[in-house]
């Protein structure tokens, strides 16, 4: 009797704590009445001001990389899409959340009385009252092992007019404990636990997505930086053109009002500057489309004060030392290691070994294993029968109560026990065969598909590699051909001053050297591009850059 009475109070204390993480505490009613605040309020762009420096935006590489990281709405869109795999992680573990059920119900009756036409009687019957009040309250849970228990406790109230019930009013309750385990599907943790590895397997692909998308954002960014860099060298190179090639024709204006030569000759130098004047123009427009760019990616463009300032990049591009070129097959191995993409399609391949194990479990046939243990009591007002009095007299009532039945029913003296063997057995179980042929197609597509996402990637690198290489031939071949027409200047600047040589000359040798400088630039940039190009295909661009997505 004890054990039963300390098995009893067990089950229902455990019931008890299992909900005390949220109900009945304030926050629980908190949570589930208060009204859903659905306006979104966006913050502004963070830190800009931080980089305003003498009515320029200054920034070097590392402060635009933070600035992008902080303001670029595509990738705080893309940080948001973890949310929902996150969430679904949580929601998967509601299956085995307990529940908690209570009734209460209150019936009043008044019959019609008997016909005596219909009935026989000599009298019209008299008329008829009952009250009717159950009650009920229940716990259950599902365990992650399939296990299923149950606590149920009821409680009812009967009275009733014109009765020869022996309770009257009759009270009656039960307890009734119940547990069901599964012995053949959906037994064991592992099995009841796949849609929570799967819903984590989704979780770590949504990360490996959003990582090779910021990488491409990053990347892109990244690249506005150095474009935004080679358009205003781009622009220093026109202006410098274009002050040689004025230089040269007012000098041959000089000459024509000396009549040192005809009039004829001062349309080339003339057309020289022209030219020279459109590539400025030209220049300073692409400049311009650079700059413009370069602010959305920082979120420069929503704030109105910073959208008017000029953008001043202080990253030099001359400071890259890029000597020894990357091994192909290193970076191979670097990727094939580091990409989300290829950990992307490994992960997929996970998550369908346990698709297969979940199709491989629905084959299975339903064997469930139910015992149950059930005590009851009755109470009331008790009516003693005439047959039951020893001696003749009236019938005194009997007084009792609730406490009788509850006394009875936790007495444990009126038990019932149950055992159950449930067998489902589906002659044919098309859906979960076809369920799991598709499991194993899919397995063997993804397979495939990771197969083929190596190649690529493998081939990605590998044309990133010879890019960075010839990028670094192009700069120490611009170098060069720098080197050879500042020699062709101070030539023909010396030339012009022995005589040998036209002013001309000069202006022609002071723009190759111009262009010589301009390909310089380009192809630095180009290099820094090149390299920005390798970290992406390998995946080590966030940790080059020294940024931590948590």
């Amino acid at each position: 009797m004890l054990l039963r009475t300390f098995v009893t109070g067990l089950l229902l204390s455990a019931g008890a704590f299992a909900q005390m993480a949220s109900f009945p505490k304030p926050s629980y009613f908190r949570e589930v009445f208060k009204q859903t605040n659905t306006k979104v309020e966006l913050r502004d762009p963070v830190r800009l001001k931080d980089f305003v420096v003498s009515g320029k935006l200054e920034l070097s590489l590392k402060n635009f990389i933070e600035l992008v990281m902080a303001n670029n709405t595509q990738i705080q869109l893309q940080f948001l899409t973890l949310e929902i795999p996150k969430n679904n992680i949580v929601s998967v573990f509601g299956k085995w959340d307990p529940t908690a059920t209570a009734s209460f119900s209150s019936t009043r009756q008044t019959s019609v009385p008997t016909n005596p036409a219909l009935s026989g009687a000599a009298t019209l019957g008299s008329v008829s009252k009952s009250l009717s009040q159950p009650f009920a309250m229940g716990y259950s849970q599902t365990l992650d092992s399939g296990l299923n228990y149950s606590v149920s406790f009821s409680e009812s109230k009967n009275s009733y007019s014109n009765s020869r019930s022996s309770y009257n009013p009759s009270l009656a309750s039960s307890l009734t404990f119940q547990v069901t385990q599964p012995l053949l599907q959906n037994r064991g943790r592992y099995v009841n636990r796949i849609p929570v590895m799967q819903a984590e397997s989704l979780y770590r692909q949504t990360d490996f997505t959003m990582t090779s998308t910021i990488l491409n954002l990053l990347n892109a960014a990244e690249t506005a930086y150095w474009n935004l860099i080679s358009a205003r060298e781009s622009l220093r190179v026109a202006v410098e053109t274009r002050d040689a090639s004025k230089t040269n024709f007012e000098f041959v204006q000089k000459q024509l009002a000396l009549g040192a030569i005809a009039e004829l000759d001062i349309y080339n130098p003339q057309g020289q500057l022209a030219a020279a004047e459109v590539s400025v123009s030209q220049a300073e427009f692409s400049l311009a489309r650079a700059q413009d760019a370069l602010r959305v990616q920082i979120g420069a463009d929503l704030d109105p004060e910073i959208r008017k300032l000029p953008i001043e990049l202080t990253e030099p591009v001359e400071a890259l030392t890029a000597s020894v070129a990357p091994d192909p097959e290193l970076e191979v191995q670097k990727a094939l290691n580091t990409n989300p993409s290829v950990k992307l399609a490994l992960e997929k391949l996970g998550y369908d070994e346990l698709g297969i194990q979940s199709a491989k479990n629905g084959l299975l046939p339903n064997l469930a294993l139910s015992a149950r243990y059930a005590t009851a009591g009755q109470g009331g007002i008790y009516i003693p029968s005439q047959s039951t009095l020893l001696g003749a007299g009236t019938a005194e009532p009997i007084p009792g109560g609730l406490g009788d039945a509850l006394s009875q029913m936790f007495g444990f003296g009126y038990p019932t026990y149950m055992g159950s063997l449930t067998l489902t057995l589906p002659i044919k179980n098309r859906t979960a065969a076809m369920t799991m042929a598709s499991s194993l197609v899919t397995k063997k597509t993804d397979a495939l598909n990771l197969r083929n996402t190596q190649e690529q990637t493998r081939l990605n690198v590998v044309n990133a590699v010879t890019n960075v290489k010839g990028a670094i031939e192009q700069l120490k071949l611009a170098k060069i051909q720098l080197d050879i027409q500042r020699k062709n200047v101070d030539a023909q600047n010396l030339e012009y001053q022995l005589g040998t040589n036209t002013n001309q000359d000069v202006v022609l040798a002071l723009q190759a050297f111009a262009s010589a400088d301009a390909q310089l630039v380009s192809s630095q940039v180009g290099v820094r591009t090149a390299i920005l190009n390798l970290y992406t295909q390998t995946g080590e661009l966030l940790d080059e850059r020294g940024i931590v997505i948590n």
